[in-house]
């Protein structure tokens, strides 16, 4: 329903009994945005314009907006709400720990050790996201060969290539969008690269 809202940034509040908010005006209307303290971090200073990326939560108990600074962060929380036990609170918590590239690659590596020292995902909890989360940002059906022969690299792996695409597309991104992102973000990488830097570069020219 909603993308992002840009406007002008009239209260933050950190910590609170409820959790973390900021609340941006509009064309004169205020939303009141849920998010986490890593976000409250990256945003603008009240009084001053930004655009925020949001998810509207709708439950029979709760309607809710979560905000986050960034595209990828939004849809990482939408995804990681698919996974059983994993709501709206957890999710901010991870997005808190975690940034989008960090999360995406611990789950890639399996490190349940890693996730849990997000504040209220136990080990269980972990080897669950792990195990549900990975399935969706890896097994993806869809693949789209990259063109590399114009990069001037020794060697690049394949599946390394192919797990970046999978993550990618599950975040929403185009195959138009991928291709160019992904040859940027080997040839930046240089040699003996991985997906998780193939990731991370490919991230950061989306960005832009």
């Amino acid at each position: 329903m909603y993308d992002y809202f840009k406007g002008t940034i009239i209260q933050k509040q950190q910590n609170t009994p409820k959790g973390n908010f900021v609340t941006i005006e509009c064309n004169n209307i205020g939303y009141l945005i849920e998010t986490n303290q890593r976000t409250l971090s990256l945003i603008s200073s009240v009084g001053t314009e930004c655009k925020i990326f949001v998810s509207l939560t709708h439950r029979e108990d709760f309607m809710g907006l979560c905000g986050f600074a960034n595209k990828e962060d939004r849809d990482l929380f939408n995804i990681l709400q698919s996974v059983s036990g994993v709501g709206v609170k957890v999710a901010l918590v991870l997005l808190d720990e975690f940034t989008g590239c960090e999360l995406i690659s611990t789950v890639i590596k399996e490190d349940a050790k890693a996730l849990s020292r997000a504040k209220g995902v136990g080990q269980k909890m972990a080897q669950k996201i792990i195990l549900e989360l990975k399935d969706k940002l890896i097994n993806w059906q869809e693949k789209m060969p990259v063109d590399l022969s114009d990069v001037n690299i020794e060697s690049v792996d394949t599946s390394d290539v192919s797990d970046a695409q999978a993550v990618l597309i599950s975040l929403g991104y185009t195959i138009e969008e991928i291709k160019p992102a992904i040859k940027v973000a080997v040839a930046k990488a240089g040699n003996n690269i991985s997906s998780e830097e193939i990731l991370k570069q490919a991230l950061t020219y989306l960005a832009q």
